[in-house]
């Protein structure tokens, strides 16, 4: 079976604290995790961001839409944590490399935020949902890099 992962990077002029600020904080994710709501309800994710600890995706009335757990962490550098719709009947197997990776590389004060997002070759019709989940992943990066730059100013 073919891995199909999500696969994006975008430079943001901040320092990677920043940009973890940007990816972790709920008052500032909601503004992108909008993205993925399709038109839907907003929500915004929720964790305390520690290691093996829940990352829950919210509704704005406290419904949790998407659940998973966080499977690497390193401040300011890595995070990486499962996600699996509530509503799906079945929760797929899921290795370690699987999920929603943030990659943050910094360098003279410029911040490479490389995300992966996969393995969609588990799922049926694994292709759709992963050129729906890239193209949602082109929204969310400018917003995320905007939101950190004008966090520096």
């Amino acid at each position: 079976m073919t891995k199909l992962f999500v696969d994006k990077k975008i430079d943001i002029a901040a320092p990677a604290a920043l940009v973890w600020d940007v990816l972790t904080i709920s008052e500032l994710n909601r503004q992108w995790a909008v993205e993925f709501s399709s038109g839907g309800p907003q929500f915004h994710l929720e964790s305390t961001w520690e290691m093996e600890s829940p990352v829950l995706w919210k509704g704005e009335d406290g419904t949790v839409v998407v659940e998973g757990n966080i499977t690497a962490l390193e401040q300011d550098k890595l995070l990486r944590f499962t996600v699996f719709d509530v509503r799906s009947p079945e929760r797929p197997h899921v290795t370690d490399e699987d999920g929603i990776t943030f990659k943050l590389s910094e360098n003279q004060g410029l911040t490479t935020l490389h995300v992966l997002q996969g393995d969609f070759g588990v799922m049926t019709d694994g292709q759709i949902y992963r050129d729906a989940s890239a193209d949602i992943w082109d929204k969310v990066l400018p917003k995320v890099k905007e939101m950190a730059e004008q966090r520096i100013k």
